[in-house]
């Protein structure tokens, strides 16, 4: 019987690791169609994609977005100030916060975004890191970061230090 209940008990434990393995597998793949859609520009599989509840965050502090009007966002962008979009460099990594307010399951992504502007066809390049939280297979909440001043300097922005004066 102690031998039954171990071999059970270690039966349990190889389901539990392979579960989570197969749930980070599937969160990367997740978050892998979400920046294609974006580079596709498919609203309809980025809207897909984001809960009802979506909530995003960043890049600056408090900045902070709902489902609705990022899907509109990327829209309006797309068809008035992008010409294209391209993540190259991106890779992507699973993450188990398993304590805490963000406990959960996410996706950790960083690329190099390619960003072209239509009125001037000049491109920006920005190193950006997303983190996604996933729950059941829907994006509930993201974090993003990049520079945004690093992006308008490359656009030609000019910033003054006025303590220089």
């Amino acid at each position: 019987m102690k031998k039954l209940i171990s071999t059970l008990f270690l039966i349990l434990i190889v389901m539990s690791c392979s579960t989570k393995k197969d749930n980070s597998e599937k969160n990367v793949a997740i978050i892998e169609n979400y920046i294609q859609a974006v580079e596709d520009l498919d609203y309809e599989t980025m809207s897909a994609l984001l809960d009802d509840e979506y909530i995003g965050i960043g890049p600056s502090y408090g900045d902070t977005i709902r489902k609705t009007n990022a899907v509109k966002n990327w829209k309006w962008n797309a068809e008035n100030l992008y010409d294209s979009i391209d993540y190259t460099e991106s890779k992507s990594a699973p993450i188990v916060i398993s304590t805490g307010k963000n406990q959960g399951e996410w996706v950790s992504n960083w690329a190099q975004t390619n960003i072209t502007y239509k009125n001037n066809n000049e491109t920006v390049i920005i190193w950006s890191n997303s983190i996604y939280q996933i729950v059941n297979d829907k994006i509930v909440k993201s974090y993003t970061f990049y520079n945004e001043a690093d992006a308008l300097e490359q656009l030609g922005y000019t910033f003054i230090n006025f303590n220089d004066f």
